[in-house]
Order: structure tokens, then sequence, then C-alpha cells
């Protein structure tokens, strides 16, 4: 049986019955990595695989094929473990300081110092270790979409096997609604169309043949191929295996995204560095004053150590890391509820940076349904209104050669017109000359079919016209070699050729037979409408006999009658101009990325005032550019036409190599490694891919425009927030360290022990810094440039702030507590005043840090949340004061009421002298 079967398919190309010898020469020259099967005649891929169409390979073949280049699965990148994962959270020079300070203080007895020390560490571990396990890996996604059945010919019989048992030379057989399981040259096709928008990026299917190939063509241009991943849309095809698993274009992309390294966000850049020199800092300190201590003998070892542990707990900003994942996490929330889906926390704030927005044109900007705008006929010209497939709109004609899209002024249009004569005839036949269906589903109309098609049917129900009594009696589908599609019907007792297609051959085809046509005329509409960036199509008819029932291509070479022209636009999204306009003035540059012809994309950027120029660069034209050449003139270009999918990962990458932080859109499984590289991927919720939402790192639920630029406003809140976090918290944390280092270094008792430093930090830190959570945005939050990627996240202003408030509540802390000491008060209640006093220094520094213009202002009370906080804060500092449980875990005693006065009036001296430096200093900003 195998004999035989060996001999049948190598009779078949001329070649005598292989060994199992030879059955492996033929093997090791397949190269699978060999992306020019498109110049390889079906003859010559038979012959190099060592195949046959009619009988395929013998289960020997297959043997030896699957143990030489494995399943036809992709290679999935090696996860880290949850606990990997886990013990990386503590990875964080603040986190390194914390853990030894609570090692040295169980060593020393202080109990309830390592507890809560312990619960610190633990929950800001347990925070980033959620946040990390949200998100799953992109590769997995990939791999399910190649878990399909595949119908294959071997031995001579017709099989259905698993798609991931696939190997090079298997003889496949695809119909319509089938997934191309594997990279196939196409040995047969019959009316074969295949949807490759997740390789592409384009919408329409593309009409596939046999036909060998040359030059250098992109997978878009390859006609003679079935790529991975895509799917057929109509017809049949039986191919040839060329390439499985991680050799298919998808695999490609596969390792591609294996091989983008995603940066740290500019926030976790920030606030690591910042945390970094903090804890040299810290380190520094403790060592200089531990040297000190030893030196002039100030304490015994034990107490000076647990001295030292006091200083650097009291230094750290534990509740940092916390409250910056809650102001993040409510950001996520804010965004989810205006339909952005943020999959990481720092993503939030990173939107709030971005230079660059490098978006998809179909689907993002525009609808990515094709709408008839123009009609021309020999004598009128007509407009038409109205966007994508819904039947509202109406036809009027044009009294000038203005257009809608751009100018809607009625002077421009007529009354509304009575559909006769050739614009009834254009309108009929292009919807007969048709295979879409269009219904509406739950209220939104929808096309199933070509979009081309889909729009005629629109066009035909907004002129009430019914074509249910037509009857289809022949057609010719549409082919990219003929560029038109025709129908043989009968409507209304007569018999019609009717015909839709490319301009340029119709008006041939016409210009032969006919030598009053005026060719000129039409050849000067099409160019008008081409001009506009539109789809032109032509509309064509020819009366039949009863007697034709057989429709052939030279039923056209006669009696053609053009009826008219059609122009075709994908429209805007009504949103998009405005969303543009507003990223615009934040000084957020807006880039189309497109597989359109470039007049096409010049003429959608004109309309969403994409830019002012509106530059444009084909991908050819960038592909013969070096990636040093490329980042130099990145910058010049608006728009980047004829793209293809490695296109915009050297597009995102160039952007980032001029230290621009870029976001790209997209929805293609051919997006995902530049959605991956981006400082922001950003993936349409509705028409994304898995594989794109995956790699993403952001997912717009309503697929629109718009709502990117609601997140950007959003991420700047946040950051904005966040920096004003860090400028409250740091200035009390140094404060709290300074009060004992000053203790230390004068030899007197500690006001403040270690349990008391991390209540001030961890629970009034927190409960106060959450009012930052609610904080609005300011009102010109959208008309300031994006920060730069290398701004500190403090600047020198800020440090100068920190460093006086800081000192000015260590120093009014140590007089009290001083004071305090020197009248006879015991320790106990000169740090639970000492303790006050930090306390209502970060209340009313509050309210001082939440604007950098006066506090006392109507903005006073927008947040009402900082007001609800503060009444929180002080219940707890009535609980840690006066119950006697918290007396024993954080030693505090009992206050008189004159005692408050001290904390009271400390805060109020801050606030008055914060709020005097920032008058002084605005002042001086405008005189400058």
């Amino acid at each position: 049986m195998e004999a035989k079967s060996h001999s049948h398919r190598n009779n078949s190309i001329g070649e005598e019955p292989p060994s199992c010898q030879s059955i492996e020469t033929h093997s090791k020259n397949i190269h699978l990595n060999d992306s020019n099967w498109y110049k390889v005649s079906t003859t010559e891929t038979l012959h190099r695989l060592n195949s046959d169409k009619n009988v395929g390979l013998s289960e020997e073949d297959v043997s030896f094929r699957r143990s030489k280049y494995g399943k036809n699965n992709l290679t999935e990148s090696k996860k880290e473990s949850k606990l990997v994962r886990f013990l990386k959270q503590f990875n964080n020079s603040v986190i390194y300081i914390l853990l030894v300070a609570g090692v040295l203080t169980l060593f020393m007895g202080h109990i309830s110092d390592t507890v809560v020390i312990g619960i610190v560490v633990l929950v800001n571990a347990l925070i980033g270790y959620i946040q990390e396990n949200k998100a799953e890996s992109a590769i997995s996604k990939i791999k399910q979409m190649l878990v399909v059945n595949a119908t294959v010919i071997r031995n001579s019989q017709r099989l259905d096997i698993d798609a991931g048992d696939l190997v090079p030379g298997d003889i496949v057989y695809l119909e319509a609604g089938d997934n191309v399981p594997a990279d196939i040259r196409i040995l047969e096709a019959n009316n074969l169309k295949i949807q490759e928008s997740v390789l592409t990026g384009e919408s329409d299917s593309v009409q596939k043949d046999k036909q060998t190939l040359i030059g250098t063509l992109t997978v878009a241009d390859q006609t003679n191929m079935a790529f991975a991943s895509t799917s057929i849309t109509n017809g049949d095809m039986t191919g040839v295996v060329v390439a499985t698993g991680d050799y298919t274009q998808i695999g490609k992309i596969n390792k591609s995204i294996n091989d983008v390294k995603q940066e740290k966000t500019p926030l976790i850049i920030s606030i690591n560095n910042l945390g970094k020199y903090i804890s040299y800092a810290i380190v520094l300190v403790a060592v200089l004053l531990f040297g000190f201590g030893v030196l002039f003998d100030i304490y015994e070892i034990p107490t000076l150590l647990l001295s030292i542990v006091t200083m650097v707990v009291g230094s750290i900003p534990e509740g940092l890391p916390a409250i910056t994942s809650v102001i993040l996490a409510i950001g996520v929330q804010n965004m989810a509820r205006k339909n952005s889906i943020v999959k990481n926390l720092p993503s939030v704030e990173t939107l709030g940076s971005v230079n660059i927005i490098a978006t998809d044109k179909t689907g993002t900007l525009t609808k990515n349904e094709m709408t008839i705008k123009d009609i021309v006929t020999k004598h009128h010209n007509y407009i038409v209104t109205g966007d994508g497939y819904s039947p509202e709109g109406e036809i009027f004609e044009s009294k000038g050669k203005q257009d809608l899209l751009i100018n809607k002024s009625s002077e421009k249009i007529s009354s509304k017109l009575k559909i006769e004569g050739d614009l009834k005839k254009l309108i009929l036949i292009g919807a007969l000359a048709n295979d879409a269906k269009l219904n509406q589903e739950n209220d939104k109309w929808v096309i199933n079919g070509e979009p081309t098609d889909g729009c005629f049917l629109t066009l035909c129900k907004k002129a009430n016209l019914d074509t249910s009594n037509f009857i289809e009696i022949d057609k010719i589908p549409f082919d990219s070699d003929f560029k038109y599609m025709a129908k043989i019907v009968d409507l209304e007792n007569s018999r019609y050729l009717v015909v839709k297609g490319a301009p340029d051959k119709l008006i041939d085809v016409i210009k032969k037979s006919n030598n009053k046509f005026d060719d000129i005329y039409w050849q000067n509409e099409v160019s008008k409408l081409a001009k506009k960036g539109k789809r032109v199509v032509a509309v064509a008819y020819k009366n039949l006999s009863k007697d034709i029932t057989k429709i052939q291509h030279e039923l056209l070479d006669n009696d053609l009658n053009l009826v008219g022209l059609v122009g075709i636009l994908d429209p805007p999204k009504e949103s998009v101009i405005d969303a543009i306009l507003q990223a615009r003035n934040a000084g957020v540059k807006v880039k189309m990325i497109t597989g359109d012809h470039p007049e096409t994309a010049v003429q959608i950027a004109r309309q969403i005032k994409l830019s002012d120029e509106n530059r444009v660069i084909t991908g050819s034209q960038l592909d013969k550019l070096t990636d040093s050449e490329l980042n130099s003139v990145i910058k010049d270009y608006d728009i980047f036409a004829r793209a293809t999918p490695e296109n915009k990962l050297r597009i995102v990458k160039a952007y980032q190599s001029n230290n621009l932080i870029t976001a790209m859109t997209g929805d293609g499984v051919n997006d995902a490694p530049a959605l991956k590289q981006a400082d922001i991927g950003i993936s349409m919720g509705i028409k994304g891919t898995d594989v794109a939402k995956e790699s993403s790192d952001m997912v717009l639920a309503d697929d629109n425009f718009s709502t990117i630029v609601d997140a950007i406003k959003e991420g700047r809140r946040v950051y904005d927030n966040i920096k004003k976090t860090i400028k409250f918290l740091l200035p009390t944390s140094i404060a709290e360290g300074l009060i004992v280092l000053i203790s230390i270094i004068l030899n007197n008792p500690l006001p403040l022990e270690p349990v008391q430093l991390l209540w001030i930090n961890m629970v009034s830190a927190i409960t106060i810094s959450f009012a930052f959570v609610f904080e609005p945005a300011e009102n010109d939050i959208m008309n300031k440039n994006p920060r730069k990627k290398s701004d500190s996240i403090i600047k020198s202003q800020d440090t100068i702030r920190i460093l006086y408030v800081a000192t000015m509540i260590a120093g009014l802390g140590l007089i009290i507590s001083q004071h305090l000491t020197s009248l006879g008060i015991s320790q106990n209640i000169v740090s639970t005043v000492t303790l006050n006093i930090v306390v209502f220094c970060k209340i009313f520094y509050l309210f001082n840090i939440r604007t950098d213009h006066s506090a006392i202002s109507k903005n006073l009370f927008t947040n009402k949340v900082a007001f609800l906080v503060v009444g929180i804060l002080i219940s707890l500092q009535m609980a840690i004061t006066y119950m006697p449980q918290m007396h024993i875990i954080f030693r505090t005693a009992s206050l008189q009421i004159t005692d408050w006065l001290y904390p009271f009036y400390c805060g109020l001296i801050l606030f008055s002298i914060v709020e005097i430096e920032k008058f002084l200093s605005n002042t001086l900003k405008k005189v400058r």
C-alpha cells in the first residue's frame, strides 16, 4: 500500500519512488522559514515538498516530518511561577530597609514593632502581586487560534485531523467558514476570498488564486497564499502546507512578541529612583549616626541600635506604595466607567505623559463602514448624506463641486430629489450586482458580505427602492483579474446584465465597442473623486433577451451602458475631530497608520484635522530607510500609508528612540508586537482580536478614539495627585527622622517610639493621603504639554519646600517636647503630644499641598473627601490618645484639653508660612 502510494505520488512529478533515505533528503531541502513560496509555481512547490495534490503524504512521510519539524503549534514563552512573582514584590530598596529594621526589632525583643513592620511589608507585596496576576499571556491566546480541525488528503484518502498534526507537504482542503490552519500555497481556488484583517489590518476580504507571482511582495499582496489564523469568507481551495507552527507568519509575530522587552513606565522609574535615593540617604545617615553614637558614647549599644531603627522607620514613607496603588486603582475604575479598561495600574499614569498616539485609521478614526457619499451620472452630480450602514440619509443634487463632508451648508445642495432616470438605474443596479446582506440586529445595521457591496444596499434603502421582486439567473463573482462583478437578473418582466466594478476596466470595455462614448468625461469624474480620497466604483448594464441564461465575460463586449459612478468613503467617527483637537491642544501629536492609498489617507486626515501639514510617507518608502535614518525623520510625518505590520513596530521604536512616550492602537494579531513595544498599547474591545487585547495595556470597550483622550486627561490627574501625595508624605517622614536624629545627637530621650512613627506613617498618612485619590483635575490640565520622560517627579522647588516644611515640623515637635519635659511631664504624655503635633501639621499641610495657588479660595470645598478623611483621622487620634488598649500597644497616654492647643497652633503656624511662600513664589513667576 505504501509503496503504491509513493509510486503514484512520484510518477506525477517524474521521479522514481523514494526510499526512506530519499524522503529524508527531500525533507532536509524544505526551508520552513522561506517566505517566498508565492514566487514558486504549484508544480515546483509540490516537487520541493515531495508531495502530490491527489495522493498527499504517506504515514511514513508524516511521521518523519513531525519528528523533524514538530507539531503545528506555537512555542509559548516560559512563565514565572507564582512564588517567584510574589517574591519579586520585595525587590525594592525601601522594602529592604524595612525588613532589616523588622529583624533588628525582633532580636531586641520589640515584638509589636516587628509585627507592625511585617504587616506593612506584606500588604505592599500583596497589592503588587494581585495586580500582576490580572493579565494572561498573549502567546497562549495566539496558540488557541491554531487549535482547529483541518481536512487533509493522506494516502489518497480525505481525512479530518487536528490542525496541530499538520506537517509541511500536507494537502489541505478549505471552504467558506473555515479557519486557515497553517501557511498554505494555493494549488486550486474557486471564487476564493480570504479575510486577512488579523494579519494585515484591512477589513476587505482578499481575492485569491493559484497564479505564481514575481517581485518582492508583502503578506497583503501574496494573493496565491493562505496564512494561518485567517479565515475563508467565500469559495473553496486546495493547497499544500508550506509552513507550520513557529515558521508561519503568525508564528513570526509570536516570536516578535516574545522578543519585545516591556519597558518600565515613567512613574515606576521615578518612584523607584526616588525610593533608591531615599534609601541611600537613610542608610548613609544611619551608618554615620551609629558611628557618632559609638564614638561619643551617647547610648548603650542596644539603645543606640533601637534609636537608629526608630529614625529609619520614621524616615521611610511606608505609605507611599500603598497610597500610590490606591490612587492608580481608583483611576482604573474611573477609566472603566468611560470605556477604558486598563490592565495594569502604572499604565494609568503613563497615559498622562503620552507624546504620540500612533493610531489605526480603519475602525478607530473611521467607522469601518463604507459609505457612498457621491453619485455621478451623465448629466448630474449628487451628494448622499448619512454615514455607515444605517439607511438614514437623503440624496441631493449638488449645486457645486463642494464636498458635503467638508462643508454641509445648505446652500450647496438643493431640496430632496425624486429618484428617477439614471439615478434610479444606478441605485438598482448597485443593489442587484451584489452578494451582501444588510440586516438590523439589536437596533444596529450590519452587513454580511463585502463592505463595498453593503454600502450599495444602504443606498438603495435610503432611496426607498424595492429589489425584492428580482430573480437572479446567473452571475460572475468579483475577481481581481477582471475587477468587476456581473449578474443576469430578471426585473419587471425584462432581463438585464448588471455590472459593478473598477471604472478603468468598464470604461475600457465600453470604449472599445462604442466610438461615441465620452470616456474623457468619465475619466475626469473618476479623477475628481479619487483626489478626494474616495474609492470609485462604476455601474453599468445592458438589456438581454430571455434566451440568454448563462453569463460569459464576452457579454460585456457590446452594448454595455455606463450609468454612473459612486464615490465611497469610510467616514470619520463624529467624535474624532473634537478629540484630536483636544489632544493637539494638550501637546499630544496624533499619527495615522493605515494600509490605504496615500491620497485617501491624506483626505481623511484633513477632515479630522489630524495636523496642519498632514505629511505622508508610505510603507515602501519607510522600508528603504535604516533605523537611524527613520529615527531622524520620524517626527516629520503625520501619516503612514500602505503600512505593513513590520512598519508599525519600527514606527513605535523610532518614536521611543526620540524619548517620546508613545501610545499605539491596534486590533489585529499583526498589531501585537507593536502594542507590546509601545509605552501604552491600546487595543479595540469590539473589533480587536484576543491576541491584540492581551498584548495591550488598555482596551477600548467602545473602539472610540475620543476615549483615549479622556484617558489621557485621567492619567494626568492621576499623576498630579500622586505627585501631591509624594510632596505631602516626604516632608512629614523626613520630619519624623529629624526628630529622632536631633534627639540622638543632643543625647536627649527619644520623643517618639518606633511603633508611634509607624502609626503616623501608615494609618494617618494613608488616611490623609486618601484625600488625593478624589482630588479633581486642575482646570488647565489639558492645556499643558506632556511632561518629558526624563523629568523627575520631584523638582528643585519641590525639594526646597519639602526640606523647610520637614525642618519646621521637626523643630516645632522638638521645642514642644523639650518644653513639656522641662515641666516634669511624663514621657508617655510628651510622646502623645509630639505625635499629635506631627499629625496636626499633616492635616494643615494637606490643604496647602492640594493646590499651588492659595488654599483659601472657592476651590477649598471641591474635594469633600478631604474633610471626611480629616474627621476620620481626628477620630483615630482620639482613639490612640484615650483608649487604654491603644496605650499598651503604642505607649501613649490621655491628654488634658489644654494639651491639644500645642498641636493646633503648630499646624496653624505651618499652614500660614507655606501659604506665604506660595504667594511669593507665584508673584515671582508672574514677574518673570
